[in-house]
């Protein structure tokens, strides 16, 4: 394997992938809350993969042969957007904000009654992924770009140096976030969360349009 190759596509990789982003704060949130962690780390992982090898395999051509339906999908991920941060506001500016502990029991006595509880999650993890222009712009498009810049032989290495640091990245983040557990019994410290996050979709979702 090209060693070279592997550590520009970890390097850029990594550049790209640790900004505080709609997805990246979905899965911190969720990891907080201990629900549905190996999910969505799953999830969020795959999708990176496909984007990647999609991207570095050359699929990135196709966005300048099809403007149109790049600029309608656009659309549709900042209508996402825009919904799933005013979602976050409202439940910052909510009274009686649940706080970690009370969560956690509730989402476990849920879990008992209701099986399919974790369709929802799953759904927001594909949505604030798959409908993200972020995603598309940086894992798909930049990421891709980039790759195509490698010489043939070192193209897989390139993309394997990038899903390697997506896998560590998700995994960190899903799982890490439990180190914050103490903070969030608070019902402010969610509050200031969802704020953060409700603010950052909407700057997101703004810088987009035009």
């Amino acid at each position: 394997m090209n060693q070279i190759a592997f550590l520009h596509g970890a390097a850029l990789c990594a550049s790209l992938i640790v900004t505080i982003g709609a997805q990246n704060a979905y899965v911190l949130r969720q990891g907080i809350l201990r629900s549905h962690v190996a999910k969505i780390v799953v999830l969020c992982t795959l999708s990176d993969f496909a984007l990647i090898a999609a991207g570095v395999g050359g699929a990135s051509a196709l966005m300048t042969q099809y403007p149109r339906f790049v600029h309608v999908m656009l659309y549709v991920g900042l209508a996402y957007l825009l919904w799933f941060g005013v979602m976050a506001w409202r439940r910052a500016l909510k009274r009686g904000h649940d706080v970690l502990g009370d969560t956690q029991q509730s989402e476990a006595t849920g879990s008992a009654q209701s099986p399919v509880r974790a369709l929802p999650i799953i759904l927001t993890t594909l949505a604030l992924t798959w409908l993200n222009p972020h995603v598309y712009l940086d894992t798909f498009l930049l990421i891709g770009t980039a790759g195509a810049r490698e010489p043939e032989g070192a193209r897989v290495a390139f993309a394997a140096g990038a899903m390697g640091v997506s896998a560590i990245w998700f995994i960190g983040l899903g799982y890490g976030a439990r180190m914050l557990a103490p903070l969030f019994r608070r019902a402010t410290a969610w509050r200031i969360l969802d704020g953060a996050i409700g603010s950052m979709v909407m700057l997101v979702a703004f810088s987009q349009l035009r």
